[in-house]
């Protein structure tokens, strides 16, 4: 691997750690992180998933109405999962939790793969766009180590279970940089996969994490969510600008 990309890959590694490492310490003020990550995945689904799903639709004369289907069928396919499936096993308190904390941070872990694959595609190209892509990755990465944690622990995950979670979350760029070493994901596809993950995205922030807000002070609550989305506004802004 280009030693330039590898260095990226292990500061991708400390930014997501870091970020979760945080949740996990200042977990007594759970309740904002709720707050925060709710804005983040909202804030990331229209701010940086779904531009670049289009962009890429577009690039390839794929439809946007189907990506849009997609967005849709993913948002009701984990809220029906959840309310038929998964709501009867679960017991405030259980041992062992809610399973949407796994499947939610799950879908986290494979959104960071892409987003390494994505910097391995663009060293392709060149490494300064590689670089660029890579700083991108950087700096969202921090928030996808807090949401992977909360995720987890909002579903009353063993704290255990969070920290796995969460190095695999951190470790997801590096495998999906060395895996672009080997072959490219279609573009179609790729389209695809982004706008399944809107739909996953705002599930799990604005009907999974947001409503747990409303247990307390609407204010406070307010201004946590308000600094998520406008923290990840700032930065696709900077990265796009």
């Amino acid at each position: 691997m280009n030693p330039t990309l590898f260095a990226l890959a292990f500061v991708t590694f400390l930014s997501t750690m870091v970020g979760g490492l945080l949740a996990i310490r200042f977990r007594r003020l759970l309740q904002y992180f709720f707050a925060f990550s709710a804005g983040t995945l909202i804030a990331v689904t229209f701010f940086d998933l779904l531009p670049e799903s289009l962009t890429i639709a577009q690039s390839v004369g794929l439809p946007f109405r189907n990506l849009m289907v997609i967005v849709v069928v993913t948002f009701l396919a984990f809220n029906f999962l959840e309310r038929f499936f998964l709501t009867h096993h679960h017991h405030e308190g259980e041992e062992h939790g809610h399973i949407m904390g796994p499947v939610g941070a799950a879908g986290l872990v494979i959104h960071s793969a892409l987003d390494g694959a994505a910097v391995g595609i663009a060293f392709h190209v060149n490494s300064s766009m590689g670089i660029i892509v890579a700083l991108a990755v950087i700096s969202h990465d921090f928030t996808d180590g807090i949401n992977t944690v909360v995720i987890m622990l909002k579903n009353e995950q063993h704290l255990r279970k969070a920290r796995l979670f969460l190095v695999a979350d951190a470790l997801a760029p590096f495998l999906g940089m060395l895996v672009t070493s080997f072959f490219v994901i279609d573009e179609s596809v790729l389209a695809l996969i982004l706008a399944a993950f809107c739909g996953e995205f705002l599930y799990l922030g604005a009907a999974n994490l947001l409503p747990e807000t409303y247990k307390h002070d609407a204010g406070k609550m307010s201004i946590a969510l308000i600094a998520g989305v406008l923290l990840i506004f700032g930065l696709t802004s900077v990265i796009t600008g």
